[in-house]
């Protein structure tokens, strides 16, 4: 592990303002049965501050955006940043995952697709330019 972190300080070192990530972490959602329930514990413990909506203040998080969702079961989905979805859908296929929604746009909002990977892990892909979200 030391040796991953020490590498990594060197990467970090040697790039440039312009280095981009290939599949960044832009945004997560954290689901559970009780949202009321998910909005008390990361308010109170990480003093996440989460509107009405459910949408976690980037701010608050590092930067990194997030929502709470109502799910029967409790899940969490890392989305990553890539330049084109049905593209990296295609390659996640070839790579042995499994698409569980193809390519879809939410206007005005954002532009996603979602996957498991081989070990069912569900993951999701947000469409970037530059490393900023693609508002559709």
């Amino acid at each position: 592990m030391l040796f991953a972190s020490v590498a990594f300080a060197a990467e970090e070192k040697s790039c440039k303002k312009n280095c981009e990530t290939p599949a960044p972490v832009v945004f997560f959602d954290i689901a559970g049965p009780d949202v009321e329930k998910l909005t008390d514990f990361y308010s109170r413990t990480f003093a996440w501050k989460i509107d009405l909506n459910n949408n976690i203040d980037k701010a608050t998080t590092g930067g990194l955006g997030g929502s709470l969702l109502k799910k029967d079961i409790p899940d969490k989905i890392i989305y990553l940043g890539v330049p084109d979805v049905t593209a990296a859908l295609q390659k996640v296929a070839a790579a042995g995952g499994t698409i569980l929604a193809p390519r879809l746009e939410v206007k005005g909002v954002v532009i996603l697709g979602l996957f498991k990977d081989p070990a069912g892990n569900t993951m999701g892909l947000v469409e970037t330019v530059k490393g900023k979200i693609k508002i559709p």
